[in-house]
């Protein structure tokens, strides 16, 4: 009896019935055009629907970076100049995006009817893993920015195996004491609810200067067609809890963080108050100078700058990748990782234009840092 031999034909890209060879091409590069578009998509939650926007493919063992947008904004107004910039291109052709738009301020999104009662914050943190499910993500990373920082450290803190690591723009983990609701109110008797939450976005100095950047975000927020939602989502964030961040207690972020804010920024002071709450052994603080209130808009070559070394420190930029600045910051740092065996550290990145040095400085010590 003659010898079987077992073929295997196998198609790299096989082909639809009847689809000829051109037309499987022009299906590829329509595909590659959606995702460099971004795929947009919703979910339903426990409280409500929520619409995110992917960019990318999963890559294989790695996280994918995920997005909250600040109070007034939705995902392209608050990171769109960054995730655009040049070098930042680097970074993001390794990893899968999700940019999610918090309920009611995704772009076209109808005004929810009179008396809709909006999620708290910790609601929206609630959210995220309906997100993960539907896209079948595992883990993040996670770039928020004011109330959207809030809401991703709740989610890291009910979720801490599922987050990587967290870059927190402009985070107030502080609850509204009486002497800031009393404010708040007084403010509201003679300031609209776009006056209010420009105040919350830029500093009282950008906003006398009215720059291009400042004339333009008060045009998009002031004339916004779902201004109510807008005003739902504000309240939300006011009526925030504390995240009762504890130095050494129970309540604590435990993946890498890096807490950034501008110089003379709104929320400076509850930056560097969370910065003094969490581990130094796994926080970083990065203060921009001239960056003013909103740094992933004014300065984002200083931001994905830092975020390269922040993603490297976790191992996942090669150093073949990183930038000068990156580059001298591992130099001066190598002796400490060694020492200590870890590659998390405790640093204080304060920036400004005048210097390009970086000071060494042991483990588990602050260390000022100009570039």
């Amino acid at each position: 009896m003659a010898e079987l031999q077992e073929v295997q034909i196998t198609e790299e890209k096989p082909l639809l019935p009847g689809q000829t060879p051109e037309a499987a091409k022009e299906a590829e590069l329509a595909a590659r055009i959606l995702l460099d578009q971004g795929q947009t998509h919703s979910v339903e939650t426990p409280y409500g629907s929520v619409t995110f926007t992917v960019y990318g493919t999963p890559k294989p063992k790695r996280p994918a970076i995920l997005t909250y947008h600040d109070v007034g904004l939705n995902y392209k107004s608050c990171f769109q100049p960054l995730f655009q910039f040049g070098d930042m291109q680097e970074i993001i052709q390794n990893f899968v995006r999700v940019h999610v738009d918090a309920p009611g301020m995704e772009e076209g999104a109808p005004v929810f009817p009179l008396g809709y009662q909006y999620p708290s914050l910790d609601q929206l943190a609630d959210m995220i893993p309906c997100i993960l499910q539907y896209l079948n993500f595992s883990t993040i990373i996670g770039v928020g920015v004011g109330a959207g920082a809030y809401i991703l450290s709740r989610y890291a803190l009910a979720h801490p195996d599922t987050v990587e690591g967290l870059v927190l723009i402009n985070i107030d983990p502080n609850a509204k004491g009486w002497m800031d609701w009393a404010a708040h109110k007084l403010t509201g008797l003679t300031s609209s609810i776009p006056e209010m939450i420009l105040g919350h976005l830029f500093s009282q100095e950008e906003l006398s200067g009215n720059s291009e950047l400042i004339q333009k975000y008060r045009n998009i927020i002031t004339h916004a067609p779902n201004l109510e939602n807008i005003e739902l989502y504000w309240n939300s964030y006011n009526n925030r809890r504390d995240l009762n961040f504890e130095r050494g207690g129970d309540v604590t972020l435990k993946c890498p963080v890096m807490l950034v804010v501008g110089d003379q920024a709104p929320h400076e002071d509850a930056v560097v108050e969370c910065n003094s709450k969490l581990d130094p052994t796994q926080t970083s603080f990065l203060k921009m100078a001239d960056s003013g209130g909103q740094p992933q808009l004014t300065q984002p070559g200083k931001l994905t700058e830092a975020f390269k070394y922040f993603l490297q420190g976790m191992g996942y930029m090669a150093s073949s990748c990183m930038t000068r600045l990156s580059r001298s910051r591992t130099a001066s740092l190598t002796s400490a990782a060694s020492i200590d065996g870890s590659r998390s550290r405790s640093r204080t990145l304060s920036q400004s234009s005048e210097s390009g040095t970086l000071p060494s400085g042991p483990p588990g010590h602050t260390m000022e840092v100009s570039c």
